[in-house]
């Protein structure tokens, strides 16, 4: 199959129209003569995490809270290692881009005096089925925006260390696309589908995070020599048993404590309520054969299980109709809970490209917002909306009296020839599923997944490492009948490159400060001297380590 080469030009590229994507995209349209391109492998007005809407806003300074609050809550999370300035800068303006959403239609809950309605700390509930189609729709209507949906962007294009534009797919049809820009904005998601999840076959895809997002933005930084962080700080998320459904809006909107089998509260025993202890304690509990733990619901009013099935129908609806089917609702029943596998996520935990106060990358004209952007854990919806216009506003600045550069001929050809190579490959021993499957297998067998509790050791680790190595050799033999599968492929090697940097950020973290989602069980124990912020650099199939000092709230940090 032979693929048509199509090459475009533009200003800047924001690859990924999700939620920071889109925030992005609308900021920079408001400079009429910066001309823009989102590209997203599926459709912007149901892609990324937001896809099917969700229930609450959950970074919001609420009335008596400060930004200043705000660090100091996800600094204790976090067990200290966050990046300060880029957290500070995202809570100075969690409320301004709130008001933006709701300018914008989102509709938000208000009380009788016009407030908003609070659900926790730090949350106010909104009804955000439609969140997404509100922004794709603000997209659709700028002139300078163009949009290529179900086009899957695999590589950046770079020149002497400075991305210039990017290379991508069709899915649809047999094309290549090779696109220049001034800048490149990457907001494409954390990775999902690197551990085995918690239902298998048909189901596989009930899952905490976006199943389609498969670490791809990390994976092409990582190609193109960009420093990451904090992968080690993997995200395990407590969630629903079975539908994998959240459980914040049951813990916090209905205030349901975690209790065992025998009925018994249980967290306490285990520590300070940090969202990592919460996890911690219920495997530990199952450990002891004292579960299945639940969130207590039992005795609830009809009136409150009314208004969960209504929440989860925002964001979850498997949830709701798994309470309807049973015919038993949480006023019945107890909520059974339980933790999924673990995820790379910038959005949740730390993990991602490391990037200076204005979400620029260690790689000139490359600006990371969002879920894929390192160092801000608990940024949530807003905190990407908010780093989605930071990083809008440092790629206008850069783009300024810049002129697009072009690459030779003979590197896009080579380059469409790697494409096709994969449609014509004839000797392939196994496919694409067997390749996935595998690596699910050994990252949940040797880098701390469900099956083994989320403990790893660095015997493990290495052997996982070797394993993983072999399955990125035979990733480049697979074949592709069409353009669809071509993706599946990518999706697949992306992830095996998220899983080798991930493995020697666990590696290189020599103790255990987050429960589950970093739990090493060479060094148990807590180590100060480790209380510093684990880097990689890829270089020559090689992953390099550097460890920097932490940075302050009210520091300026330029690479």
């Amino acid at each position: 199959m032979k693929l048509e080469i199509k090459i475009l030009e533009t200003d800047v590229i924001v690859v990924g129209g999700g939620t920071a994507g889109c925030y992005a995209a609308l900021t920079l349209s408001e400079k009429q003569d910066v001309d823009i391109i989102v590209v997203d492998k599926a459709n912007i007005k149901r892609s990324g995490c937001l896809a099917a809407g969700v229930n609450a806003i959950n970074a919001y300074i609420n009335e008596g809270s400060t930004p200043e609050d705000f660090v100091d809550f996800v600094k204790k999370e976090a067990e200290g290692i966050i990046r300060e300035d880029l957290v500070y800068s995202i809570a100075k303006n969690l409320n301004k881009v709130t008001k933006n959403m709701e300018n914008l239609g989102l509709t938000i809950l208000k009380n009788e005096q016009g407030k908003y309605v609070t659900r926790g700390k730090r949350s106010i509930k909104i009804n955000g089925e439609n969140i997404k189609p509100l922004l794709a729709k603000q997209v659709g209507l700028k002139e300078n925006i163009k949009v290529l949906n179900k086009v899957n962007i695999i590589d950046y294009i770079v020149k002497d260390n400075q991305v210039i534009g990017a290379y991508g797919f069709s899915i649809e049809e047999n094309i290549f696309y090779v696109i220049y820009s001034k800048a490149v904005i990457c907001t494409t998601g954390g990775a999902s589908g690197l551990y085995k999840p918690n239902n298998p076959g048909f189901s596989k895809h009930k899952m905490w995070y976006s199943p389609f997002n498969t670490g791809a933005g990390y994976a092409m930084g990582i190609r193109a020599g960009a420093e990451m962080t904090s992968f080690e700080m993997r995200f395990i998320a407590l969630r629903c048993k079975d539908t994998i459904a959240p459980t914040g809006t049951v813990a916090q909107g209905v205030g349901a404590v975690q209790v065992n089998a025998k009925k018994q509260e249980y967290v306490k025993n285990y520590g300070k309520p940090l969202t990592t202890i919460r996890l911690f304690a219920t495997v530990e509990e199952n450990k002891k054969g004292l579960g299945p733990c639940y969130l207590k619901t039992k005795g609830i009013s009809k009136e409150v299980e009314e208004e969960l099935y209504k929440a989860y129908l925002n964001m979850a609806p498997a949830q709701t109709l798994k309470w309807i089917e049973d015919g038993k609702g949480p006023s019945v029943e107890n909520l059974e809970i339980e933790g999924t596998e673990p995820y790379i996520v910038g959005g949740h935990s730390a993990s991602g490209y490391w990037v200076d106060t204005k979400r620029a990358t260690t790689v000139s004209g490359l600006y990371a917002a969002g879920d894929v952007a390192g160092g801000s854990p608990k940024k949530y919806v807003t905190g990407c909306f908010v780093e989605g216009e930071i990083a809008a506003e440092a790629a206008i600045e850069f783009i300024k009296n810049k002129k697009r550069q072009l690459i030779e001929p003979d590197v896009i050809s080579s380059k469409a020839m790697f494409l096709e190579n994969f449609l014509k490959n004839e000797d392939s021993m196994f496919s694409i599923n067997q390749v996935e499957e595998a690596m699910q297998k050994v990252m949940d067998e040797y880098a701390g997944g469900i099956s083994k509790n989320y403990v790893f050791n660095s015997t493990k680790l290495h052997i996982a490492r070797a394993k993983i190595e072999e399955l990125l050799v035979l990733s480049n033999r697979l074949k592709a009948k069409d353009m669809r599968e071509l993706l599946q492929i990518f999706e697949v090697i992306d992830r095996l490159y998220v899983c080798k940097v991930l493995i020697v950020h666990l590696l290189a973290r020599k103790e255990t400060r987050w429960k589950c989602y970093g739990e090493n069980a060479d060094y148990q124990e807590k180590d100060d001297s480790l209380l510093k912020y684990v880097n990689t650099i890829y270089k020559d199939g090689k992953v390099d380590v550097i460890l920097r000092n932490l940075i302050k709230r009210d520091e300026v940090y330029e690479h």
